[in-house]
């Protein structure tokens, strides 16, 4: 059993200057480097990890995470198999641990199943991008019943609903700086300092920004805005082009955005 909450995992990520976030997808390679990625990333400076279990649908991802699920999923990874990957990542690091999935994969697998095991490996949220914030009332029950964070996304499109999101926003809010799916952008042209302002009026909330940002100049411009950085498709890129020996390069990529974040 784990006895780290939900939110201290949540304030131990936000609690030291902005948070760096990578995202990764689960078996991608393989579970193997999967694992040591994790503890790699966390030595390079990463504040929180995201851990993409694969879907055969994944609405919200380009082709580059869209890409890795697929060779994940055809390397036999399951639900099951990453929990037992977080349960020996458990035994040498606490490390902050966000799952982010499709919520078909959460019915299928069992709700209740999935968020014990999320409660006892100290997994402490889930992002969910294909749950509209209208239609989460009977899953949010569950998740507050287990003591896991279900996190809020905002895009720009948002507009009037933000400040109805961010009343309800549980852990931290995930802004979404670019229209469409996952993937690098070369500019993004989305005012989040506005979008944080908006959410920062109702609730005292740390925000992370994702989608789109693939380089140190851009996360540093992005942790200006927000408390946090997510980066997803240009890691992925990486470990797609380098497979098992992606350690090294995906850890250089981090110490460099995460440097950049510390300078500003």
């Amino acid at each position: 059993m784990n006895n780290m909450t939900a939110q201290s995992y949540i304030d131990k990520a936000f609690s030291n200057g902005k948070a760096f976030i990578p995202f990764i997808t689960c078996g991608d390679p393989d579970l193997e480097t999967t694992e040591k990625l994790v503890y790699a990333m966390e030595k390079a400076g990463a504040n929180l990890i995201e851990l993409g279990i694969p879907f055969s649908d994944p609405v919200a991802e380009g082709p580059i995470i869209q890409e890795a699920s697929e060779r994940a999923l055809k390397g036999g990874v399951t639900t099951d198999k990453i929990f037992d990957m977080v349960k020996r990542i458990r035994e040498k690091s606490s490390v902050p641990l966000a799952f982010m999935t499709y919520a078909n994969l959460l019915f299928t697998y069992g709700l209740d199943k999935f968020l014990l095991g999320c409660k006892e490996l100290g997994i402490c949220c889930v992002i969910l991008p294909d749950i509209p914030f209208e239609e989460k009332g009977e899953m949010l029950d569950k998740f507050q019943e287990y003591g896991v964070k279900m996190i809020s996304l905002i895009a720009p499109t948002s507009k009037d609903r933000i400040s109805k999101i961010a009343a309800e926003a549980e852990g931290f809010v995930y802004c979404v700086s670019s229209m469409g799916v996952t993937g690098t952008r070369t500019e993004i042209t989305t005012d989040v300092a506005a979008m944080v302002a908006g959410v920062k009026e109702v609730n005292d909330i740390p925000c992370a920004v994702g989608f789109g940002i693939s380089n140190a100049e851009t996360a540093a411009k992005m942790s200006k805005a927000a408390d946090g950085v997510i980066v997803g498709s240009a890691i992925v890129k990486i470990v797609g082009a380098h497979g098992r020996d992606c350690i090294e390069p995906v850890c250089e990529f981090v110490r460099e955005l995460k440097g950049a974040m510390e300078q500003e």
